[in-house]
């Protein structure tokens, strides 16, 4: 059993004093409360969260082009001809199922980032599952986003295999409580995936430092590909990153959020979708629970929390370096 094996198996009271969030507490006394039903579609929803984001000035990869019907499909390969590279995407999709990255094509032939080569039958098969609900939430009849393709900034380049890292912040009343960056490994296949075996690195709220490392709910130090570590690298323009999260989750009006970023190598961090139901790995990654800090930022009082308070909170967070 690995270092923090215990958390897995520790009695519902030992989790509570080591101020571990669990699934039940975070949905009644976090989600339930603070995110009102009416706005989820805001994060379900990629191409309505592109929209917000796009209005409130916050960073996202450039749209292509939306399929919305079948009858979209034979125009889409004509528009895909002036693209060296795109990324095809659920809008409703959620786990990362359903998305294709193209690294390269000619218009009959279309090669993965993993490798794989499509051909034009694929991508239209592919795109009519999308449309029909098969990777959405619930099965819903879904469009497809067809995207620009995220460069991935070299910051990460030595720790992360075949695939793109992203950054996740979990905002609580607008204010940043807990954020890592979650690194694709072999094993994961490319994806910035927990559950499938890539590398969870905490990053230092205040700084935009990582910290620590855990792989398959192990303690880690390197990535178990580049043998690497994985502690004490920068994410780039880390207060950039802050300001947008919160920012969008002031537009969202979502209390409880997990807002996902990438790092491009031009355009810097970019948003890549919100959450209204984050996952709670995080705590894992950073060795420590969410409930002191929710507590914290509770015990400023019911009201609205102005800009600058929300800054001070974050900057007194419990546990903290």
């Amino acid at each position: 059993m690995g270092p923090l094996s215990w958390l897995w198996a520790a009695r519902p009271r030992d989790l509570r004093r080591a101020g571990i969030l669990g699934m039940n507490r975070r949905n009644g006394h976090y989600i339930l409360p603070r995110n009102p039903r009416r706005h989820y579609p805001r994060v379900d929803d990629k191409l309505i969260t592109k929209r917000i984001c796009e209005a409130h000035g916050i960073a996202v990869p450039r749209t292509y082009w939306v399929v919305e019907r079948l009858g979209d499909i034979p125009q889409l390969a004509t528009e895909l001809r002036q693209y060296a590279d795109f990324v095809i995407k659920p809008s409703r999709g959620a786990e990362g199922r359903g998305i294709v990255v193209v690294a390269r094509h000619d218009g009959q032939s279309y090669t993965t980032s993993g490798g794989q080569t499509l051909t034009a039958g694929d991508l239209r098969y592919h795109l009519e599952n999308v449309l029909s609900g098969l990777y959405s939430l619930g099965g819903q009849l879904d469009r497809a986003i067809v995207e620009q393709r995220i460069v991935p900034h070299e910051a990460f380049a030595h720790i992360a295999v075949d695939g793109t890292p992203d950054v996740r912040i979990i905002l609580y009343r607008g204010v940043p409580v807990m954020a890592m960056v979650r690194l694709p490994t072999r094993a994961s296949r490319g994806k910035a995936n927990l559950h499938q075996g890539a590398v969870a690195a905490a990053v230092d709220l205040r700084t935009g430092r990582t910290f620590g490392g855990v792989c398959r709910d192990r303690a880690v130090s390197a990535h178990p590909d580049t043998r690497r570590p994985v502690a004490g690298v920068q994410v780039p323009s880390w207060p950039r990153v802050i300001d947008a999260a919160m920012k969008l989750a002031e537009a969202l009006e979502m209390g409880y959020v997990g807002v996902d970023f990438v790092l491009d190598a031009q355009l810097g961090p970019v948003v890549l979708e919100a959450n209204a139901r984050p996952g709670l790995a995080i705590q894992i990654a950073n060795r420590q629970g969410l409930l002191p800090r929710l507590a914290y930022i509770d015990s400023a009082g019911p009201g609205e929390l102005t800009r600058q308070r929300r800054m001070e909170l974050l900057d007194s967070l419990p546990g903290l370096g």
